[in-house]
């Protein structure tokens, strides 16, 4: 066993050893440092020769990798049966540890994909900015770079194709206009199979796959069909949806040399924080495409072209992984040279079954592509800067208002949300750098039985939440402490917010603010008079956006539980209906309208609504 206490750079004979010991095999290989922290994970397709390289030719490193090396004091590896396993392998191994010397992709939800549910019958089409990996058979398009153009084309498949409208139906017995007007095919009602839905929606799957072109050459083969058999009106049907389909990308066109193959452009921009990677998705001459990544790598100014390649390489992989084989083009040119670029041009030329192709390009035509995107990440890393420009000056100057001591990482604020006392909850938001952080936003509902329709209580309220949020601090001692809390209000709130933190003894270790809605006025604890700040300040319109969120955030979810409460009361009328079978109902029918247009024979089907009670709940609806 070798020892850990030193770098084998530094014993050789330990290295030799080590060396020999590794097969030449396809696999992964882990480098940690003497302290047993990961420092790199990489794969090859014969393992020896590539740990051998780092050691062997360290004047063709990049600064990066001469550092890591000083560092390495022992290696690990596994081997795997193939190329594929080990490019898989790898990528769940960096995501899972994030080693210090790999490049990492920010999964920081800045650009929006598309999902197609295929694990339901009837799969959903919608956009989101959460990549979940739940369910295997659901599928992720992007992330797209612009949001605006994916809505649309979103909007315009909709139109072009019969597909479900809503994410729950509107009518239990009977499907809505969209069925008559042909914009849906009736799934609600189960008005279409299985089967046939997932043939509509996979000619959607084709137009986000950047086959177009391909689909249009289907339909219009089925079109000639149709018409062959004297079936117009579906011909007619299917001409629309060509027409609609022409006009998707209609100006975004490519002009290079051959327009029949199908390519992809990768290039990046970066400074000494992040790099902002665009791959642009090229079929048939047209831009079908453009896809946004972000890589953390320090110092990228000053790396060479092999750290830049290595960022292109992750990219890719990362990419191409969650593909299907229809999707890779048979082309991708790249803005540097890869460092494996010959094991990921094998493997994608294996999983797609015929030859991919990976080169810089040297003509004109196709270096003036990758010149354009680049020319694209360096405006969307120009204006991811200036977004985190002015979030960082309006830190500094809240810092600077409020006199904390470091810039506040994590800001908390909270509302409170009735009318005259009724339906009374609280809301919980988190900015984390000055931008909304919606996994930590939190609902609460006032358990105050002080507060109920008629008398309301915010200093009460306020303090109840924020002592529930805070009463588990000392026994939880990895729970995320804010560095500063706003409370939405005035001297009463924040002096009721106060007692509670005293009380739990945590006031000097959390900061606590209130704002207040008329003047914009800061109060700090123990001050009489507000801080002297003016209401255009960048620190106060952090302030703002946070007390604005807090308040949006509290008065959707009063909404909600105010519709419920009313709901349930024309329910409350009815002789012999009492909660638990209240609840029964609701569960049964979803909604009171539902249960309103029922016969008396489906309400006596719910569980513990027997035939006489079915009759009198009708009666009550149809007087």
């Amino acid at each position: 066993m070798i020892t850990k206490n030193i770098p084998l750079i530094k014993d050789l004979e330990s290295l030799e050893n080590r060396l020999k010991e590794i097969p030449q095999s396809p696999g992964v290989y882990l480098m940690r440092d003497s302290s047993d922290r990961l420092l790199y994970i990489g794969k090859s397709k014969k393992l020896r020769n590539r740990v051998r390289s780092y050691f062997r030719d360290s004047k063709n490193h990049s600064h990066r990798i001469s550092l890591m090396v000083q560092k390495v004091a022992e290696i690990e590896f596994i081997v795997t049966d193939t190329e594929a396993e080990a490019l898989a392998l790898e990528a769940n191994l960096v995501k899972q540890h994030q080693p210090y010397f790999n490049v990492l992709l920010k999964d920081d939800k800045k650009y929006p994909y598309l999902c197609i549910t295929w694990s339901e019958d009837y799969p959903r089409i919608f956009i989101t900015r959460k990549r979940r990996l739940g369910k295997a058979k659901d599928r992720y398009y992007g992330p797209y770079v612009d949001t605006g153009l994916l809505r649309n084309t979103l909007h315009l498949v909709k139109r072009i194709f019969p597909l479900r409208q809503r994410p729950k139906p509107l009518f239990k017995d009977r499907p809505c206009l969209n069925y008559d007007i042909g914009r849906c095919p009736g799934v609600c009602q189960e008005l279409i199979t299985p089967e046939e839905y997932h043939k509509i929606v996979q000619k959607v799957a084709m137009i986000f796959q950047g086959r177009t072109g391909e689909l249009i050459n289907i339909l219009n083969t089925q079109m000639e069909k149709e018409a062959e058999a004297l079936n117009f009106e579906k011909a007619a049907a299917i001409r629309d949806q060509i027409r609609g389909l022409n006009s998707l990308n209609a100006d975004q066109k490519v002009s290079l040399p051959n327009d029949q193959v199908s390519r992809d452009a990768i290039a990046l921009a970066g400074n000494q924080q992040i790099a902002c990677v665009q791959l642009f998705q090229i079929r048939a001459g047209k831009l079908v495409g453009r896809l946004g990544f972000i890589a953390e790598i320090p110092n990228l100014e000053t790396s060479e072209t092999q750290e830049l390649g290595a960022i292109l390489q992750r990219v890719l992989e990362s990419h191409y992984q969650t593909v299907e084989s229809v999707e890779i083009p048979t082309e991708i040119i790249v803005q540097n040279e890869l460092p494996e670029g010959e094991f990921l041009q094998n493997w994608l030329t294996e999983k797609k079954g015929k030859k991919v192709e990976i080169f810089v390009p040297q003509r004109q035509g196709k270096a003036e592509l990758i010149e354009m995107v680049k020319k694209n990440a360096e405006y969307e890393l120009l204006r991811l800067a200036k977004m985190s420009d002015r979030n960082n000056e309006a830190m500094t100057d809240l810092a600077e208002i409020l006199d904390l001591p470091e810039l506040p990482h994590r800001i908390e604020g909270y509302d409170i949300s009735h009318i005259q006392g009724s339906d009374a909850v609280a809301s919980r938001v988190v900015f984390i750098d000055g931008l909304p952080a919606k996994q930590h936003y939190r609902h609460y509902k006032i358990k105050n039985p002080e507060v109920r329709s008629g008398h309301s209580d915010d200093f009460a309220s306020m303090a109840e939440v924020l002592g529930r949020r805070f009463r588990d601090y000392e026994k939880q001692p990895t729970l995320e402490k804010p560095d500063l809390v706003m409370i939405d209000g005035g001297k009463g709130q924040l002096s009721a917010v106060v007692a509670v933190m005293e009380e739990m003894n945590i006031l000097e270790e959390v900061r606590v603010v209130s704002l207040a809605k008329q003047r914009e006025e800061i109060f700090l604890p123990g001050e009489s008079q507000p801080l002297t700040t003016d209401a255009e300040q960048s620190g106060v319109q952090l302030l703002r956006r946070l007390r604005d969120e807090a308040h949006r955030f509290a008065v959707s979810f009063h909404r909600d539980k105010r519709s419920q409460r009313m709901k349930r009361s024309r329910l409350d009328e009815i002789p012999g209906l009492g909660p638990n079978r209240q609840k029964l109902l609701l569960g049964h029918f979803h909604s009171v309208d539902y249960i309103r247009i029922a016969t008396v024979e489906q309400l006596a089907e719910v569980s513990g609504v027997g035939a006489k009670l079915a009759q009198q709940i009708y009666d009550y609806f149809h007087p």
